[in-house]
């Protein structure tokens, strides 16, 4: 079988013989692929012309929930992609990691919608008063940049590699051009033909070419994103072509790496943390067949232990059976194949050299419902180091199977020591009771790791463990991990979006962002604010209102209703070396009359009070003077209906400036209010 690409609208096979893909587990020839003769430059151009305008012509908000009719789609018919996913050597366990957590990621991105705003504009940041009297301001706003982003994904996770990168750059109004390992990339293909077959995407928004893709970056622009994961000297290669430096290409790096898991020195036999440590380790040795970027390779341990803690995970290694993942018991599948296998086992001879095996064998090992010789088997294999300060192969060579190495430490400085020798890890792990220690370690191993799990019998029951790199957490690492970051919330999104300093009048940064900006033109209206329909409020629409004396009565009554009896309010003796000249009204109190001074009685539109997000009390309220109150409609967010809801909504921020009779701000806050929808009589 040929496998396709999905290039320019249409499914193409390769040309000419291909690369083949093999099954791992009985080494049956499954398909070839090929990207001889691809025009990439041409791929690129329909990406940005096609599929680039149509991501960027809806809003943060409908590309979320382009992402949620997606997730949906794929998750009603994830399990036809698990037959596929055993011929890559994955076990029912490690294909759920791959397909339902791709899937997964894309739901956790279409809820990010809630978090950016219903347009085309993210504004960023504070803003940036630029002038004396404020006719000057600067903002920064984030719009998508007008590229393609190429995505060269690695063998292990065929489906999750795609859909945790893809999920963000159409977030982010994107488009992608997939390119994932010629191993493996039959599993990919399976998905893509089912996304492009749902109609969800806009056309030009997702090609996938199969194959080996050389050449695919020759056509790079400065608008274009590059996204890699894979090993490090192959990330090194491309990111140092001359297109890429030329044009000064964003180029994300997520490579393998030598990730460490730190047993503490008060974590020992018979304690919760030494058991989960042993279980950890076990899980990220086998899963997956040891074929992960965030795998354990370095184990280190206080010296004290290393006997109880070898014991221990051979113990726990030994009830690994090895076979075919299709087969009921089977714990551990195959590696990707027979070249990986060969790979894998040159590895291991290397680290031989310096290091000792105390558990596995090469050879010796057995296999359950298939042929060890036709497949990519491998047994477990534990290395102990017993000097790795000075044997340091440990820390230069990553053997990417089932492999990983026991070291003793000291003390916890020898163990940071230790950990930071991998030169840069996309994460490790610090299993500790004692939060001395574990403030000690990321502290002192924080800078050389992209993510560090704390790992103990409290967050044990509901951690997804050293291995899982969850998508609102930043994934990647420096040094030796490629220095990138992958998803990490709206991290990721903003990596595909390009940042702009505006600056201008508040006016014309209102207009450009969609969001009030004080000093901006204000606009009242004859009609109460609170008696209009969401769509029908302006931002800029600004109501004044009557004006009120504070007296010391007020102050008094707030007090004994509030509770609130804090002696800059009611004692007037005791403010001598405060900022204070008599008594104070409460900020509260000002918040509170300026809501009754805005607020329209009459039932309207408005549904209910929301929430307060900022709040600052900027001068001192003394009896006897005044106050008044702009509310001024800073921002409007539109929100989905619910299933049992029969109408719709969304959440208006008010600017609420209250001012003396002066005219200087004596409290400032956003307020929010739930504003229901669709034009009505009004009372």
């Amino acid at each position: 079988m040929k496998l396709a690409h999905y290039i320019q609208g249409q499914w193409a096979p390769h040309e000419g013989e291909g690369l083949p893909q093999y099954n791992a587990i009985n080494g049956n020839l499954i398909g070839t692929s090929s990207t001889e003769g691809l025009d990439f430059a041409a791929i690129m151009d329909h990406g940005r012309k096609v599929g680039g305008p149509a991501l960027r012509r809806m809003t943060f908000r409908e590309r979320g929930l382009m992402l949620k009719k997606l997730a949906l789609h794929l998750n009603d018919i994830r399990k036809k992609y698990y037959p596929l996913s055993y011929q890559t050597g994955a076990t029912k366990a490690d294909s759920w990691v791959d397909i339902d957590g791709g899937i997964g990621t894309l739901f956790a991105y279409a809820s990010l919608r809630k978090k950016l705003p219903d347009d085309v504009v993210y504004v960023d940041g504070e803003t940036a008063n630029l002038s004396k009297e404020g006719t000057f301001i600067g903002h920064h706003v984030l719009t998508p940049r007008h590229g393609v982003a190429v995505h060269i994904n690695a063998f292990n996770f065929p489906i999750w590699g795609m859909l945790e990168k893809l999920s963000v750059n159409l977030l982010a109004g994107m488009p992608a051009v997939i390119k994932p390992s010629e191993i493996t990339s039959f599993l990919t293909e399976a998905m893509v033909r089912d996304i492009i077959a749902s109609g969800i995407l806009p056309e030009g928004t997702l090609q996938l070419v199969n194959g080996s893709g050389i050449g695919i970056l020759e056509p790079m622009t400065s608008q274009d994103v590059v996204t890699f994961t894979g090993s490090a000297v192959t990330g090194r290669m491309l990111k140092s072509l001359p297109v890429i430096i030329d044009n000064a290409v964003s180029f994300n790096m997520e490579a393998d790496s030598l990730n460490a898991a730190i047993l503490g020195e008060d974590a020992v036999p018979g304690t919760p943390e030494f058991d989960l440590f042993v279980k950890e380790v076990r899980r990220e040795i086998t899963t997956k067949c040891g074929q992960k970027c965030t795998a354990i390779r370095r184990i280190i341990v206080p010296e004290s232990l290393i006997e109880d803690v070898q014991i221990a995970i051979g113990k726990a290694l030994s009830k690994t059976t090895i076979g075919d993942p299709q087969v009921e018991g089977v714990r551990m599948g195959s590696l990707v194949s027979k070249k990986q296998e060969a790979e894998v086992r040159r590895r291991v001879e290397l680290l031989s050299k310096s290091s000792k095996i105390v558990y596995g064998d090469l050879d010796d090992f057995e296999v359950i419902g298939a042929d060890k010789s036709k497949g990519a088997f491998l047994s477990p294999i534990l290395f102990l180091n017993d000097d790795p300060f000075n044997k340091k192969d440990s820390h230069e060579i990553e053997a990417f199977g089932p492999v990983s190495t026991l070291m003793p430490y000291r003390n916890l400085e020898e163990a940071i020591a230790l950990a930071n020798m991998g030169k840069g890890s996309l994460v490790s792990t610090i299993c500790t009771y004692n939060p001395k220690i574990a403030r000690h370690y990321v502290i002192g191993a924080g800078a050389y790791h992209g993510r560090i799990l704390m790992l103990n019998r409290e967050s044990a029951p509901e951690s997804t463990g050293h291995g899982s790199p969850m998508p609102l957490m930043v994934h990647g690492g420096p040094g030796r991990a490629g220095g990138g970051e992958e998803m990490g919330g709206l991290r990721g999104v903003k990596h595909y979006l390009q940042r702009t300093a505006i600056q201008g009048h508040p006016s014309m940064i209102t207009s450009v962002t969609n969001v009030y900006q004080v000093g901006g033109k204000q606009t009242e209206k004859l009609v109460h604010p609170f008696l209009k329909h969401f769509e029908e409020l302006e931002i800029g629409e600004t109501r004044i209102t009557h004006k009120h004396t504070v007296t010391e009565a007020d102050i008094a009554n707030f007090a004994n209703v509030s509770g609130d009896h804090f002696y800059a309010h009611v004692d007037a003796t005791s403010l001598e070396g405060t900022p204070f000249e008599q008594r104070v009204a409460h900020g509260y109190y000002i918040l509170s009359k300026a809501a009754g001074m805005f607020v329209e009685p009459r039932k309207g539109p408005v549904l209910l009070n929301y929430g307060l997000e900022e709040c600052r009390f900027t001068k001192p309220v003394y009896p006897g003077m005044t106050i008044g109150v702009k509310l001024t409609v800073k921002e409007k967010i539109a929100q989905e209906q619910r299933e049992d809801e029969d109408y719709q909504k969304g959440i208006v921020k008010w600017l609420v400036d209250v001012y003396d009779e002066t005219g200087e701000t004596v409290a400032i806050a956003t307020i929010l209010t739930m504003v229901k929808m669709g034009k009505g009589d009004r009372l």
